[in-house]
């Protein structure tokens, strides 16, 4: 064993070329790969403070340790890769392309397309591409936009930013609201994946449909009704939403309630490009697998940081007859008591949706002017009813019975399937409508989820919370399920500081409810902060375990998803 501590002046001499090995060459004395400590610095601990070589490093090194022992002042320690691996284990310094080093790797990417719209530096476009005008979260412009149109493109991409370190985040629909896609500091190559938005194959008798990552859920949906295909893809989350970003962030939508989430069966398999430039195919089509690990799942709510997704292919749901409603009541607690008696009598899974509006969101869709009749400004649950006529109609006798013994005094159908429509529209273009009843002001839009139980006192806390601060706000909810999103406006930076505090108490409120600080929006930048409170160390280190073992260099997003290092985990 050789101690560093003897040793303080200790110089690791990188050799890229074996930098793989260099986990196989050095280990702590308990074999135990500390994430995050840097192996050449001093410390008190001495168990901490020895290396040893593992048998496999006797046929590398040769007489290297007899070299180190000899050395005096500065000790050329030529343990292959031991620089860089302190690098990918998350210490404060991470070491990726320079400024010359990334000239070199753009000049290379054109060089590997012919048609010069793939490869693009325009100053413009890199701070589109690294920022989203709904996300306040810090960001960077990327250094360069490459829009790759196959895996092989992809693989192309991912061999070269491997060879200079520079770091790559995934693009498509640009609806995300955590900072998914911004750009990393020291400049970063921006994969745009919209251009790969084919939808591949349609396996209709199978109930299943193979695309691309840069396919809407929307257009995938609209496809099929053209194709006039009995079947529809049942997440939904934002307008605008990917595939390959749904998959990214685990998302859910509206049909939660009764479909689940990004996180349940609706991915059969995914292709994706690793980061040592290998492609790999999860599973099958077959419906259901036992085979080994499910690393499908292994990429949902990874956030582009242990693959670059270039095929999928998902499940779909028979698309059956539904019928909207809506019901007002006097408060928050009144409403969830109401959904909690229908989701558990046995109409319960015939309700596709289930969605909360508060009474400042009503009015918001008021002042909009995008209905031609007002509603009733109160607290309004929204329903969707999904089955057959017989099905439809004594749901919605069992929900207009639990509706008004809980207060409700306003339980109505939409008469037409337009009016459905443009009732449920204005579900989901929520955020518009709130910014079109407020003009001159901008809206931070955060989503928290917890147990339903517990949603009617996150909800009033919160409002007297944002009330107290002076804040104007207003509130939707998948409250199925427990997730609630407040969208919370401003007209300055100052008032932006504010918000932003008022988002963090939030997030505390949730968790400390045995929530979670995102129920569909993701991590990203701006809820990485959250995790180990809410995860615990434990979950959040194995975290990092896996995505040290599948990127090593740590060039897929970095900066997101995974909390930063404190000077304790070091």
């Amino acid at each position: 064993m050789f101690s560093t501590s003897r040793f303080p002046h200790l110089v690791c001499v990188v050799h890229r070329s074996v930098a793989q090995n260099a986990p196989r060459i050095v280990r702590p004395v308990n074999n135990t790969l500390r994430l995050g400590r840097s192996y050449a610095t001093e410390s008190s601990k001495p168990s901490s403070n020895y290396l040893r070589f593992s048998p496999w490093s006797n046929q590398f090194l040769g007489s290297l340790r007899t070299r180190i022992l000899l050395q005096s002042a500065v000790y050329a320690f030529m343990i292959v890769g031991v620089t860089e691996t302190i690098e990918r284990l998350g210490d404060k310094e991470t070491r990726y392309a320079s400024p010359d080093e990334l000239k070199s790797a753009i000049r290379e990417l054109r060089e590997a397309f012919a048609d010069p719209s793939t490869v693009t530096t325009d100053p413009d476009s890199l701070k589109t591409y690294g920022s989203s005008e709904n996300s306040y979260h810090p960001a960077s412009p990327h250094a360069v936009i490459v829009r790759p149109k196959s895996t092989k493109d992809v693989v192309k991409i991912v061999d070269i930013a491997r060879k200079y370190r520079a770091p790559i985040t995934a693009y498509s629909g640009a609806t995300s609201l955590e900072g998914h896609f911004s750009g990393y500091p020291t400049g970063s190559i921006c994969l745009d994946m919209s251009g790969m938005d084919k939808i591949i194959q349609i396996n209709a008798e199978d109930s299943d449909l193979v695309c691309q990552p840069g396919a809407r859920w929307e257009d995938i949906n609209q496809t099929l009704k053209a194709k006039g295909v009995p079947l529809f893809f049942p997440l939904d989350p934002g307008p605008g939403a990917t595939i390959g970003g749904m998959i990214g962030t685990g998302c859910s939508g509206t049909n939660a309630v009764r479909y689940g989430t990004a996180r349940a069966e609706w991915f059969l398999n995914i292709t994706a490009v690793l980061p040592n430039g290998q492609v790999v195919k999860t599973r099958r089509r077959a419906r259901k697998s036992a085979a080994g690990f499910d690393t499908t799942k292994l990429f949902i709510g990874a956030e582009g940081t242990l693959g670059i997704i270039t095929e999928v292919t998902i499940r779909l749901a028979p698309l059956l007859p539904t019928k909207v409603a809506m019901a007002q009541f006097s408060d928050v607690e009144h409403a969830v008591s109401a959904v909690q008696e229908i989701l558990n009598t046995p109409h319960g899974p015939h309700i596709q949706c289930i969605e909360l509006l508060d009474d400042q969101m009503m009015d918001a869709i008021n002042k909009a002017g995008l209905i031609e009749h007002p509603y009733p400004v109160k607290d309004t649950l929204f329903f969707k009813i999904q089955g057959d006529a017989g099905c439809i109609t004594s749901t919605s006798k069992t929900i207009r019975a639990i509706v008004e013994k809980h207060g409700s005094k306003g339980f109505k159908f939409a008469s037409t399937d337009g009016e459905a429509e443009d009732l449920w529209q204005n579900r989901k273009y929520a955020l518009m409508s709130t910014l079109a009843a407020h003009p001159g002001t901008r809206c931070w839009t955060t989503d928290v989820c917890v147990p339903v139980s517990k949603l009617p006192q996150l909800v009033y806390e919160t409002k007297k919370d944002l009330s107290e601060a002076g804040l104007t706000s207003t509130i939707v909810g998948h409250v199925g399920d427990g997730n609630f999103h407040a969208l919370i406006l401003f007209h300055d930076d100052d008032e932006l500081k504010e918000v932003s505090n008022a988002v963090h108490r939030l997030v505390h409120r949730a968790v400390d409810l045995d929530g979670t600080c995102t129920g569909e929006h993701g991590v990203g930048v701006g809820k990485k902060e959250y995790l180990t409170n809410e995860l615990g160390e434990g979950t959040v280190e194995l975290m990092r375990t896996i995505k040290k073992a599948v990127d090593p260099l740590n060039i897929l997003n970095p900066g997101k998803l995974y909390p930063d290092k404190t000077p304790k985990d070091i």
